[in-house]
């Protein structure tokens, strides 16, 4: 039986536009939902939630660096 790969090469880039394809496909099901009604929205709201949770740990994993020297200025 197959295994699945754990170990994944992507660059940085890569990971970019995943997260764009992932919020632009998280946008229209968005807008779809918004537009139909309450009877359509079972399968699309599942999957609209899975998008917002994978973008959620793909956001978790990053690392945000800050100087270690000096005034540190956020926003």
């Amino acid at each position: 039986m197959p295994h699945y790969n754990e170990m994944f090469e992507l660059s940085v880039e890569d990971m970019d536009l995943i997260e764009t394809a992932l919020r632009h496909s998280r946008d229209s099901l968005s807008q779809a939902l918004l537009e139909r009604s309450a009877a359509d929205h079972g399968d699309r709201a599942d999957t609209l939630r899975r998008i917002q949770e994978l973008l959620g740990r793909l956001h978790n994993q990053k690392i945000f660096y800050r100087p270690r020297s000096g005034v540190y200025v956020g926003g």
